[in-house]
């Protein structure tokens, strides 16, 4: 596209022609970049097809452009499309291309504030900071390690405000709930981090708290549970969580009208811990066959063929789920579009493995409570790419005490009945 350039150097735009280039070298990188990233994705699992042969993952034309602004200014791109239509085994959802390069919601390139914890769990000092800022955004204008120091504070300070503020206005009909245990300094040898997501009443998802505990103890998840019901908080009407007892010992003592969801992939796997290799494959079959089952009458007489089929060889493996029927089949209660969402703590999980990966590698900068505000930080930025639960509209009949038996409402049905 070419532009008239006056005699002050300006263009037809009323901006410098300068500016025009680096913008568009810009979007030419950018666009260049994602072309390279989706091919060699699909190049990759070029060889995954379904029963008639034909390739799982291909290109699907372009997405709608959207407006990035990135530090050479507001950029133009449209991202290619990807169409995956692989299915991912332990949730049963469906994959999707996760460019790196360009999130589906990004509009704008990170803000200084929220690369800073990324630097500091990859372990650099606030010293170390500057430098690669610098490499980073290209430029570091105003920044000093000073500055980076009153910015980590203030991650701290926004951490503490956000786990001491009023829950009454935040009614979560569902929580997840897990321990992580994240390789950054905490206060004591064996803590790991708590952590409560919920869904509102418009379906929407959010970080309710996260906090230093002992070994997922009950004491540990008692506090914290105490302390969401001191502020304010209602008993959610589902709970779903893995299999660490504190957890449940807890929420009966300070939530006692929430039913309990065990989490179908932590089952999955401490049951495949507890069994021959050789054995694996069919058993992992079966328990497909239960949690996956139409109605929870299917999903009893598949856990009765389980344990025909496991329970004189492997007792121990099969009674992890003999013995927790109920809280594993809990989610047939509630509205079918929901069941993908409440049969597993996958919202917790796939949040933190992002985080995971940055705490992995550092070197334990910081105090315990600086890091802790980091991790916040990151949940926090991610959280605003967090999409509603599907159906979103069934939250609140759940609430309003709506019956919903295998998935169906059992009310409304009985009204056009009669």
């Amino acid at each position: 596209m070419l532009s008239v350039v006056n005699e002050d150097g300006t263009t037809g735009t009323g901006t410098s022609l300068i500016d025009e280039i680096v913008r568009e070298g810009a979007r030419r990188m950018l666009a260049a970049a994602l072309e390279a990233e989706a091919e060699q994705y699909i190049a990759e699992l070029a060889g995954q097809r379904d029963e008639a042969g034909r390739r799982l993952v291909v290109r699907n034309g372009r997405h709608r452009p959207r407006t990035v602004t990135t530090a050479a200014g507001p950029v133009e791109v449209a991202a290619p499309r990807v169409n995956d239509r692989r299915v991912d085994a332990e949730t049963g959802e469906r994959e999707r291309f996760p460019s790196k390069i360009l999130a589906p919601w990004c509009r704008k390139s990170p803000k200084v504030s929220e690369v800073l914890p990324l630097l500091y769990l990859h372990g650099l000092s606030s010293g170390d900071f500057v430098p690669a800022l610098e490499q980073f955004l290209g430029s570091t204008a105003g920044l000093s390690p000073a500055t980076v120091t009153r910015l980590t504070k203030q991650r701290t300070t926004e951490h503490a405000a956000f786990q001491s503020r009023d829950l009454a206005g935040s009614d979560y009909v569902y929580v997840w709930a897990d321990g992580i245990h994240p390789k950054i300094r905490l206060s004591q040898a064996h803590s790991c981090l708590l952590v409560l997501t919920g869904v509102r009443v418009d379906g929407t998802k959010e970080l309710i708290a996260i906090a230093e505990g002992l070994r997922e103890s009950t004491e540990s998840w008692a506090d914290l549970l105490r302390d969401c019901r001191r502020r304010g908080m209602r008993d959610p009407l589902l709970v779903a969580g893995d299999g660490a007892m504190g957890l449940w010992r807890a929420l009966a003592e300070v939530f006692p009208q929430a039913r309990h969801q065990r989490s179908w992939v932590h089952k999955t796997r401490s049951v495949m811990n507890a069994l021959p290799k050789s054995a694996q494959p069919g058993a992992k079959k079966a328990l497909k066959e239960i949690c996956n089952a139409e109605d929870r009458a299917h999903a009893e007489k598949a856990v009765t063929a389980f344990e025909k089929a496991c329970g004189a060889k492997w007792p121990k493996a099969t009674a992890k789920i003999t013995g927790e029927v109920d809280e594993l089949l809990a989610f047939y209660g509630f509205p079918a579009e929901h069941w993908i969402h409440l049969r597993t703590t996958n919202p917790i999980e796939s949040t933190f493995s992002t985080v995971k990966l940055r705490t992995n590698v550092t070197r334990g900068a910081g105090s315990p409570a600086a890091a802790l505000a980091m991790v916040f930080n990151l949940v926090e930025s991610a959280q605003a790419r967090w999409r509603a639960i599907t159906a979103p509209h069934l939250v609140a009949l759940v609430r309003a005490g709506n019956r919903f038996e295998n998935g169906h409402h059992a009310d409304q049905e009985e009204t056009l009945a009669a």
